[in-house]
């Protein structure tokens, strides 16, 4: 069969189902890296708000040895801290909100105080408490 100038053929606008298929692969695909990066987004953001919770927890212990050098040698408890209305409340990390941070007694200036319960506490450290 010939065809003639007179028969043409007509297709319908719109797409097909694999090129449906194909676009929705690709904005999931999208998506997927979209969470990705989110989740990692928090994990440093937690990280670094657990640091700065234990930075502000040295500070308000050297803090509250500067009011009170008699206690020098002993530990200093989160109920002295509050007293002192140098804390309001001990805080908790925020990767594991339940956890709060366990207060260690004075050795000296550059010893950690407050260090992570969580599991994250390996990398919830801060490499330098020097300017603390």
């Amino acid at each position: 069969m010939k065809l003639t100038p007179k028969q043409t053929i007509h297709r319908k606008a719109g797409m097909t189902l694999i090129e449906l298929t194909v676009v929705i692969v690709v904005l999931l695909a999208l998506i997927a890296v979209l969470f990705v990066g989110a989740k990692a987004y928090k994990k440093g953001a937690d990280q670094s708000a657990c640091v700065m919770n234990q930075r502000n927890i040295q500070q308000a212990c050297l803090s509250y040895l500067n009011l009170n050098p008699s206690k020098l040698p002993g530990a200093v408890n989160i109920g002295a801290l509050k007293d002192a209305e140098l804390m309001v409340a001990l805080p908790a990390c925020p990767s594991d909100a339940t956890a709060t941070y366990v207060l260690a007694p004075p050795v000296g200036v550059e010893t950690r105080w407050a260090v992570c319960p969580s599991a994250f506490a390996a990398d919830h450290k801060a490499k330098d408490i020097q300017n603390w």
